[in-house]
């Protein structure tokens, strides 16, 4: 019977290591890298970006201050004992307690004028909603900065690519030239000027890598360290998507979603709550207290109202404090609405720059740099033309596409840098 048991707990054992085994990745077994789009890197870096999470929490502090604001005054206990023979003690006798010593307990209250826990609980939400839109602001300060580290990314890719792809071209080039050497077709010099060319394209296909690993490890520190492996990649290219957006429209569209215009709005609420608070403070509040009394037998109950009299102090200074951060709240608000007039048309202005530009080269000028290279390394190689001739075509072929990557990558971050100004990601 132990037997039995024993064969059968093994039995059991064996089956669920296998289920669980089943659903993990064995340790040795590869992964494939984790490639993230843009709408993924932003995600992530709102969710991750650990000086977004700190600011975060000034808006949980903030509504902590709310639940501050509203509290009301405690109570306060009074008691005392008054003609006690201490020093005395063969008098201490309970007719002594109860007919000459003197016994005091009461309660008092701090009574507020002036509607003072409203105020202090207004101008806390009003600071609230203030912090809650400079949050806002925050994130989409950060959202620009992950889409230009993508894009960042996106643009090194491209060049490497370019590199790889041009060293292989040139490496063809190198093999051929050898053959020809050898078979007395072109000069030992030429030959060797070719090959000290390829040092070039091996060393740009270096540094493109390099700029790939430097710019993935800049856009981890803006997704957070933990949110993405090591070996992560982007996924995606640098693409040109015409935006058909009109001035007036994307001024319309930072007028409703900019926060930062939304906090300098709410700045002006903030600082009228503030100087209503300043005047309630002024209002002078006073304690009422109840006291029962024993003395000489007889319990009594007292009265009391304790009320400060307004002859110096009356918060003048606050006041006028803080209306004058009305005032200051109001020129902010002003700022703020120049400022976003003049992000939206300058980044607009940068959107339609870039877009004209990225034109200019679509318009012909990829393929005449493609087709000039292409017949000078036919003619090259059936030598049909110079040596000088093939290199000047394939570095202006280089630069072309080089330029033309660099510009469309200009062109994503002018369209990044619009979407910024207006505060949303969608723009028509």
């Amino acid at each position: 019977m132990r037997s039995y048991r024993f064969v059968l707990a093994v039995c059991l054992a064996v089956f669920f290591c296998g289920l669980d085994a089943r659903g993990q990745t064995q340790p040795g077994a590869p992964q494939a890298p984790v490639r993230i789009t843009l709408e993924d890197a932003v995600r992530l870096a709102l969710a991750h970006n650990h000086a977004l999470a700190a600011a975060r929490t000034i808006i949980q502090q903030s509504q902590a201050q709310e639940i501050t604001a509203n509290l009301r005054p405690n109570l306060a206990l009074v008691s005392d004992a008054q003609f006690l023979p201490v020093f005395n003690p063969d008098r201490f006798t309970a007719d002594y307690v109860d007919q000459l010593a003197q016994f005091d307990m009461g309660v008092s209250y701090l009574f507020e004028r002036g509607k003072k826990r409203q105020h202090r609980l207004q101008a806390a939400k009003d600071v609230t909603a203030l912090t809650t839109s400079l949050v806002a602001d925050n994130e989409r300060t950060l959202t620009f900065q992950t889409a230009s580290a993508f894009v960042a990314v996106l643009l090194a890719e491209a060049n490497r690519d370019l590199a790889r792809e041009d060293l292989k071209s040139f490496q063809s080039t190198v093999d051929i030239s050898d053959a020809r050497f050898k078979a007395g077709d072109i000069s030992e010099g030429d030959y060797l000027k070719i090959k000290l060319q390829l040092l070039q394209f091996q060393t740009d296909v270096s540094q493109a890598e390099l700029a790939c690993v430097q710019s993935l490890v800049g856009l981890r520190g803006l997704l957070g360290y933990e949110s993405v492996p090591l070996d992560y990649d982007v996924a995606g290219t640098l693409a040109y998507e015409p935006v058909k957006i009109a001035r007036e429209e994307a001024q319309g569209l930072a007028a409703d979603h900019r926060p930062d215009l939304r906090a300098a709005v709410q700045g002006v609420a903030a600082a009228h709550s503030q100087y209503e608070l300043a005047v309630a403070n002024g209002k002078m509040d006073f304690t009422g207290q109840v006291n029962y009394t024993h003395l000489i037998g007889l319990s009594t109950l007292s009265f009391f109202v304790n009320v400060e009299l307004p002859t110096s102090n009356r918060n003048q200074g606050e006041i006028a404090r803080t209306r004058s951060a009305i005032t200051q709240a109001e020129e902010l608000r002003r700022a703020a609405e120049e400022t976003v007039q003049g992000d939206v048309a300058s980044a607009y202005d940068g959107v339609k720059t870039n877009d004209r530009v990225v034109q200019l080269y679509r318009s012909g000028y990829l393929d005449e740099s493609r087709l000039s290279r292409e017949i000078s390394e036919y003619a090259y190689k059936r030598g049909a033309a110079s040596l000088l001739d093939f290199l000047d075509a394939e570095r202006s072929y280089r630069a072309t596409q080089l330029a033309y990557r660099q510009s469309v990558a200009s062109y994503m971050l002018a369209v990044e840098q619009l979407r910024e100004a207006v505060g949303s990601r969608n723009l028509p």
